[in-house]
């Protein structure tokens, strides 16, 4: 069990927390929720001791497992080991016997030494760690062949699946991890939700991934309102309680203002007349009917709404034998497909097995996107296709928000300048009010675009498509860097959108409740084209 006791953090004049006791006891799973910038990863770093509180204690069990968030630190270790290092008593001992091992003598306190080593290697499952890792890896879909490579060998995704495992190993009676899902496919969410759900300590998660908390957590801790509340339920049993709660709290405060004011008419009109003694009983009940003060809660919802200049034609897209290699390497194989007007088309598939490759092929074929833009994303090289066509209908106008969203923002100019650039034609209140829509205050119009965060950036470039209103959307995950409120203003916003989409994303709600279509990349390199939702799509393919 963890255990937090009057714990205060605040920076400044911003009070995150304020005097918050609580518990996260074991075989529950807490969802940590909350807006950007409401304290969660702080408090998170409290939780492991990365940070100590500006007041209070936290007591915590003495195995905790933690993911990472450092993707260098272990750049000098095998990945098994990496994994294995995840139950730091058990790697202590096993680095001391093997520095035993390697001396040319053994001296008896070497012997008695290795005995207890021995003991404690036994005690932490040292003698199947290996065979124990290698089944979390396989899991998280890090093939056989990686695991005797150098983590510096790895790329960034597969870094995180491999951090993940090692917070996972050694059966921890803590686990503690922030945004596991980034850069995880459906298939590896999926596999973790089921481990996840087995796990029998106190898992503590921080997702902007509402599907994924709904299918794992029994709990929600929630940080608003300068404290944090814990529900008994999913995320989405937390929203309609606290909005329950928060709704009855007005409600109740409505009734004894209009109470207040009625009681201390009768007192103005007869403090000095007759009816002193009524006069006094009325200044008692207003002192009992204080009316329940209301932090202010730190939620902000953005306003998304994507609209287009003019329709397309009926047949915006045709993919006739579209094929990819990278050398002698494969992508993509023969892939022919006909999208009509207002079809909202997902691509799902393994990472790496070539979704941004193709999201690519259509860009560079597009008739509105800038040679510029896809190389400063995505590397375009002029040769995304290697076979067949990619033909736009009539009246395209494609507009897109690339995976390496920051890349497609240019530095040295402000959120202001930058976005009025794209349509000089527009008024500045116009694009004030696109800024204040995405939650940008006034004066942040005037920030330099080379210190925006990830969340500012792809709200910004939001900003940019409800500017230039084009008839095809095509969002490379959309969703990184962006808090559950603002996923859910781009669930609606794409499900009202009335043109075409192509998306790819991980996020399972998302898909389940915008696509109307389902391209599903193989691992024969071919793509599976299912006309249906994503509910049909797994119906049939089980």
């Amino acid at each position: 069990m963890i255990s937090v006791s009057n714990v205060s953090m605040r920076y400044g004049a911003k009070i995150l927390f304020d005097d918050v006791s609580t518990a996260f006891t074991l075989g529950k799973r807490y969802g940590l929720t909350g807006p950007n910038g409401a304290g969660k990863s702080t408090f998170m770093k409290l939780l492991t001791g990365e940070l100590d509180p500006q007041k209070g204690t936290v007591v915590r069990p003495r195995k905790l497992g933690a993911l990472s968030q450092d993707q260098f630190a272990f750049d000098a270790f095998r990945v098994i080991d990496t994994v294995i290092m995840g139950n730091k008593r058990l790697w202590k001992a096993m680095e001391e016997r093997d520095r035993i091992f390697a001396k040319p003598e053994f001296t008896d306190e070497d012997g008695m030494k290795l005995g207890e080593l021995e003991g404690i290697v036994g005690e932490e499952d040292g003698y199947t760690a290996e065979t124990d890792a290698a089944l979390l890896l396989q899991g998280l879909d890090i093939s056989d062949a990686s695991h005797e490579r150098r983590m510096g060998e790895l790329q960034g995704g597969q870094k995180v699946r491999v951090l993940l495992a090692q917070a996972l190993f050694g059966h921890p009676q803590a686990l503690l991890l922030d945004e596991p899902t980034n850069h995880l496919d459906l298939d590896s969410i999926h596999w973790l939700q089921g481990f996840l759900n087995q796990y029998d300590g106190s898992l503590i998660v921080i997702s902007h991934d509402r599907h994924f908390l709904n299918s794992i957590c029994t709990h929600i801790a929630d940080i608003d309102y300068e404290t944090i509340i814990t529900y008994t339920g999913t995320y989405d049993d937390m929203v309609v309680a606290k909005t329950q709660i928060r709704s009855q709290i007005e409600s109740q405060n409505a009734q004894r203002e209009k109470k207040i004011s009625q009681l201390t008419e009768f007192i103005a009109r007869f403090s000095a007349g007759t009816r002193s003694s009524q006069v006094q009983s009325r200044r008692k009940e207003v002192e009992r009917l204080q009316v329940t003060e209301l932090a202010r809660s730190n939620i902000q919802r953005p306003f998304l709404k994507f609209d287009q200049k003019r329709a397309s034609g009926k047949h915006i897209l045709e993919l006739e034998g579209l094929s990819k290699s990278y050398g002698d390497t494969e992508v993509i194989r023969s892939f022919t497909a006909g999208v009509t007007r207002g079809e909202k088309i997902a691509l799902m598939g393994r990472n790496g097995a070539g979704k941004t490759t193709l999201v690519n092929a259509l860009l560079a074929n597009s008739p509105t996107i800038p040679e510029a833009e896809l190389r400063r994303t995505s590397g375009y090289d002029g040769a995304f296709v290697t076979g067949g066509k990619v033909i736009w209908g009539h009246e395209a106008s494609v507009g897109y928000f690339a995976q390496d969203h920051k890349a497609s923002i240019e530095s040295g100019t402000t959120a202001f300048d930058w976005l009025h650039q794209w349509d000089l034609s527009a008024s500045h209140e116009e694009i004030r009010g696109l800024l204040g829509q995405m939650l940008f205050p006034r004066e942040d119009g005037n920030k330099r675009t080379e210190i925006l965060s990830g969340g500012e950036a792809a709200r910004l470039l939001f900003c940019k498509l409800m500017l230039l209103k084009p008839n095809v959307l095509v969002l490379d995950e959309p969703t990184n860097h962006l808090d559950l409120e603002s996923i859910n203003a781009l669930n609606i916003a794409l499900q009202r959108y009335p043109g075409t989409v192509f998306l790819v994303s991980h996020d399972h709600d998302l898909i389940d409740e915008v696509a109307t279509r389902i391209w599903h990349f193989e691992g024969d390199h071919r793509i599976t084209d299912f006309k249906g939702a994503y509910e049909d799509y797994q119906a049939v393919s089980v």
